[in-house]
């Protein structure tokens, strides 16, 4: 049989804290560089002597090798470079397991690629069928996310409680008689996620115009009768599986224009829920809500407005926060069952604020479930 590209050995190397595919494929994490091979179905992880016990109890990968069972120190006090010595060898090992060549995913280090190609070995960069797999999740990888959902879910709670609470004094939310900022809504998310095992990057909590930006994550003190757009995405430490959540809500008395955007947006939404289902074209969905918004006379993605409707209604989530698959006007992708996609259609108006709408979705054999339970009211 002809030597195809899928019979090529597969490389990757790098730190598993900062490389979901490699951490997939190995299940084993580290804060540390290392690398994974494929080779004629055979796994191996090539790791540091210190992990090595680590990575034979944790990684999933059934050959774990030592960088020092093939001289690595020794090679480093040669080359005097940590970098040099990884890659002296690593192409003792390539070599040893038989590689001549591999392909490699586009982010493996260009410096350890120009190393190995140095030393005869061949290196392609080429799409690896990771991303394809990660499309599906497992049943235990739903779970993480679910378990991930509920976290989220419970840090909002208390956020939306502070607010709910809060005392409006001249204009301005009020806890304690202290104005209510979104830096300490923000500190509050932190604090609900540290406490379950889960951090996250900045949260948004953005009021008033500015929220018209999407991803302004919000300033100072909350406005009584202004949109508040807070969006929310714990990361599990250890699980490694994000979730993703937004809701708008209000303090005080909206304008009938507020309550309107409000409205439609959660229309839009519902509509974009109903018709998540295998087979249907994830440009279907982002089409659906653009469909709503124009009817209403606003401007979309589909129209290339600069206000209004301007992102996609979703994307993938799992080992990173925004995967695939996108649920936009570009994507070629259809929706299958295993799938985890958000629902998030939003209007955006420079003069008046935004609102944003968000639901973490598993498409399922025969529609979808819904992950989120959050409810949805704009006036706490």
């Amino acid at each position: 049989m002809a030597k195809t590209k899928s019979d090529m050995p597969i490389v990757m190397a790098g730190v598993s804290e900062h490389d979901a595919d490699l951490y997939y494929v190995t299940r084993f994490l580290a804060p540390d560089p290392f690398a994974y091979a494929w080779v004629k179905g055979e796994e191996y992880v090539i790791v540091s002597s210190m992990e090595r016990g680590r990575a034979e109890k944790e990684s999933r990968v059934g050959h774990v090798i030592s960088l020092e069972d093939y001289d690595f120190s020794r090679r480093l006090k040669e080359t005097k470079s940590p970098d040099a010595a990884f890659a002296d060898t690593l192409a003792a090992v390539l070599k040893d397991i038989g590689v001549k060549s591999f392909r490699a995913p586009e982010n493996f280090p260009l410096g350890l690629a120009d190393r190995l190609r140095a030393m005869g070995l061949g290196v392609e960069a080429a799409e690896l069928p990771t991303e394809e797999r990660r499309l599906i999740k497992s049943p235990e990888e739903i779970e993480l996310v679910r378990e991930a959902q509920r976290v989220n879910e419970k840090a909002l709670a208390r956020v939306t409680g502070m607010i709910r609470k809060a005392k409006v004094r001249k204009g301005i939310l009020h806890v304690n008689d202290k104005p209510l900022t979104s830096e300490r809504l923000q500190h509050e998310f932190d604090l609900v996620f540290a406490k379950h095992g889960y951090d996250t990057t900045e949260t948004i909590v953005a009021a008033g115009p500015g929220a018209a930006d999407p991803h302004f994550t919000g300033k100072g003190p909350l406005p009584a009768d202004e949109l508040i757009v807070i969006d929310s995405f714990p990361h599990g430490k250890k699980t490694r599986y994000w979730a993703d959540m937004t809701r708008t809500v209000l303090k005080g008395k909206p304008t009938k224009e507020k309550k309107e955007m409000y409205k439609l947006v959660l229309t839009a939404q519902e509509k974009a829920l109903k018709a998540i289902r295998p087979g249907v074209a994830c440009k279907t969905i982002d089409d659906i809500v653009c469909d709503v918004f124009e009817k209403h006379g606003f401007g979309t993605t589909r129209t290339k407005a600069k206000t209004g409707y301007i992102h996609s209604v979703g994307h993938g989530v799992g080992l990173d926060i925004h995967e695939g698959p996108r649920l936009s006007q570009t994507s070629t992708a259809t929706l299958r069952p295993g799938m985890v996609v958000t629902v998030e259609p939003g209007l955006y108006l420079p003069e008046v604020g935004a609102v944003r709408l968000e639901d973490l979705v598993v498409v399922t054999q025969k529609g979808s479930e819904n992950l989120t339970k959050f409810p949805k009211e704009l006036i706490i």
